[in-house]
């Protein structure tokens, strides 16, 4: 079971993050929320421009997805941990919009302190990785969705972990029904996720 105290300790901590150089640009840190004794953890791979504005993960349109999935899953989305591998919103700005830009490797491994401390404090039984910057974050190396996905894995640790895609490139793909198809699968991810728990 999760401490309360020492989570608190960390998101204060992590609000005053300066490893990397993203904290320049970024509103705010958008830690994880949740409850601390979640047997599932879900894993994004960073704010986007809503979450930086409001400071919390997945409030955004792909949050909004995510929010459908897991209720078409049998999943309530308020007994899971949710958060993000990089905590600063990474963007190029193109007139007045701020355009998600991916994370680098260095910025993934700096962030990496405090997916380690949320997962020491939670100590999930399960973690759902959504995208890739979420695997190289807890796997330590580039690895594909296509090459990992319907498997379980074990992390470092002994975590058991599966593999998806992020709700937002379900968002991006032009082609409706092909994206209706994808959003299938990614619920039958999700309640692989949720499975046992």
């Amino acid at each position: 079971m999760g401490d309360a105290k020492a989570w608190e300790k960390l998101r204060g901590e992590a609000a005053l993050c300066r490893r990397c150089d993203l904290y320049c640009h970024a509103t705010q840190t958008v830690f994880g929320e949740g409850p601390v004794d979640a047997r599932l953890m879900i894993v994004g791979e960073q704010p986007g421009d809503l979450e930086d504005l409001a400071g919390r993960p997945f409030v955004g349109p792909a949050g909004q997805l995510l929010d459908r999935a897991m209720a078409d899953a049998g999943m309530d989305r308020a007994r899971a941990y949710v958060t993000n591998a990089v905590k600063h919103f990474k963007f190029e700005q193109r007139g007045k919009r701020r355009i998600h830009a991916k994370p680098n490797g260095g910025e993934i491994s700096a962030c990496r302190w405090w997916i380690d401390g949320e997962r020491q404090i939670l100590k999930p039984e399960r973690i759902m990785m959504l995208g890739t910057t979420a695997i190289q974050s807890l796997t330590g190396h580039p690895q594909t969705i296509r090459s990992l996905r319907g498997q379980e894995l074990a992390l470092a640790d002994g975590t058991s972990a599966l593999v998806t895609v992020h709700p937002s490139a379900l968002l991006r793909m032009p082609d409706r029904a092909q994206a209706k198809v994808e959003y299938a699968r990614f619920v039958d991810d999700l309640r692989a996720a949720a499975k046992g728990l």
